[in-house]
């Protein structure tokens, strides 16, 4: 019976010897979202991200003529909401013409005078 204590003891010396050399396996996480799409008018909240026409955001998404982003690429503050004209967007039916992916913006469809906003989004996706 002392033998069998003997390869026990042998067994669990050599298995914790193992656990404290052993190197833990770490976790990494890695998200690459790209880079924003280059949208002259902005682009959507909501995947897959197509450009938004103009029109559907107001002038507080813009600073200098640049989109502030939305979406993963939203660089407005935490605590930012800005209107939207809904009418726009394909989930409550739009179904026009976008802009395509590096076009460029005309100074004169960007008009604050002209915009019929009439939802608040944060620039996430979320309605307020």
């Amino acid at each position: 019976m002392s033998s069998v204590k003997l390869v026990a003891a042998a067994a669990m010396a050599a298995g914790c010897a193992l656990a404290i050399t052993s190197n833990p396996a770490r976790a990494q996480v890695s998200v690459n979202i790209g880079v924003a799409p280059a949208c002259p008018y902005g682009y959507y909240d909501v995947p897959p991200y197509t450009c938004a026409p103009a029109g559907y955001y107001g002038p507080q998404w813009f600073t200098g003529g640049v989109f502030i982003g939305a979406g993963p690429w939203f660089h407005g503050p935490a605590n930012f909401h800005g209107t939207v004209d809904n009418r726009f967007d394909p989930n409550h039916g739009y179904n026009g013409a976008h802009p395509a992916r590096g076009e460029k913006a005309e100074p004169a469809r960007m008009d604050a005078a002209h915009f019929h906003g009439n939802e608040e989004r944060d620039g996430r996706g979320h309605t307020r």
